[in-house]
């Protein structure tokens, strides 16, 4: 059985070297390959794994003309992995390749996904572990309740389980909801989550904000029912206010012109309006960005990679005569000094010397 790791890179020069060592140590019983996408990265990321497949055939790259997004990234890795099993993990090593024998093993036994849990969060805050765990009870709720909690993009796929996923081409893509989606047996196997082994986060608290918009979004119209039950909601107040003001009016002789309930009224319902319009203009928005049709994603080099020989929906393939044929050649200079100058000796050092050698 093949074995394909799917492993998007934005940035992560700092962790690639001592991430493809731990590969090595971690699948020395398995027939494996890893499949680095590189998503746009602005570091060495992609001169690193560059040069780790020239001296390499079991590791391969995709290499996207700009950033697509972490989503298109495990997108095209699936797209691509010819493995009977893949496995998409982040490369910051917070997935330790170690556990990747028991997922194995759990396949084995007639699981279509093996979904490792976090049980801990080593080297996180208080504040990021508190908006984890209200993301994921807020999905359970709006999205999907078959969604388990602390379980990220981190996953294992049977072979069948990556070709029902490649069917999906939507443009606003949570993988995690996809896979719930389909309703495949799964099972979990907790684990701890450690601390980045370097680099900085991708997912600033904006971002993650964006990131559940989309999750919420892509797989709820309940935003929506929201506010129409508040809209409705108001303006059952609004109207019963009205009665009060029309008794005050005929039967007492307490009503002073004001203006302070008609400001309240009125920042009340405006305020609704807007976000009730708001939230149909992102939906529409989203319909309008999916009628487009575009691609999820654009190729333009690849290392050890082959043509794909299926077809490719809502891709943009950029294929020269030389498409992914280019582990005979010679790393060149730039890439040996960009390798060098980000080096740090105590990530990777053991394959530093056969990296830039040749």
């Amino acid at each position: 059985m093949l074995l394909s790791i799917v492993i998007p890179v934005f940035n992560e020069a700092q962790t690639l070297l001592l991430l493809v060592d731990r590969l090595d140590e971690a699948l020395q019983e398995l027939n494996w390959e890893v499949l680095f996408v590189n998503d746009g990265s602005t570091d060495a990321s992609l001169e690193i794994i560059r040069v780790a497949a020239q001296t390499d055939k079991r590791i391969k790259v995709l290499s996207f003309s700009r950033n697509f997004g972490h989503q298109a990234a495990i997108t095209a890795g699936l797209d691509f992995a010819q493995g009977d099993a893949v496995v998409v993990m982040d490369a910051d090593l917070q997935d330790p390749p170690e556990i990747l024998p028991q997922m194995v093993d759990l396949l084995l036994e007639g699981y279509d996904i093996v979904s490792p849990q976090r049980v801990f969060r080593h080297g996180e805050t208080m504040f990021k572990r508190w908006t984890a765990a209200l993301f994921y009870w807020l999905m359970a709720r709006l999205a999907d309740r078959r969604l388990a909690p602390d379980v990220g993009d981190f996953r294992l796929f049977s072979r069948r389980a990556v070709l029902a996923i490649r069917s999906f081409r939507e443009q606003h893509r949570f993988m995690r909801g996809l896979v719930v989606w389909l309703g495949l047996r799964e099972a979990t196997l907790p684990f701890e989550r450690q601390p980045r082994a370097g680099g900085e986060t991708k997912y600033p608290p904006l971002k993650m904000l964006r990131f559940a918009w989309t999750a919420i979004s892509s797989f709820s119209a309940l935003p929506l029912r929201l506010s129409t039950a508040a809209g409705a909601m108001l303006s059952c107040a609004g109207f019963i206010y009205l009665f009060y003001v029309l008794y005050l009016a005929f039967r007492t002789n307490q009503l002073v012109p004001g203006w302070a309930s008609v400001v309240v009224l009125q920042c009340i319902f405006s305020g609704m309006i807007l976000l009730a319009l708001g939230m149909v203009g992102d939906y529409v928005a989203r319909n309008y960005e999916e009628s487009k049709g575009r691609p999820l994603y654009v190729v333009n080099s690849a290392v050890n990679m082959s043509q794909p020989e299926h077809t490719i929906a809502r891709a943009s393939i950029l294929i020269g005569p030389d498409f992914g044929d280019v582990s005979d050649r010679e790393p060149d200079k730039a890439a040996r000094l960009a390798i060098v100058a980000v080096l740090d000796p105590q990530l990777g050092g053991k394959l530093v010397p056969p990296l830039i050698s040749r």
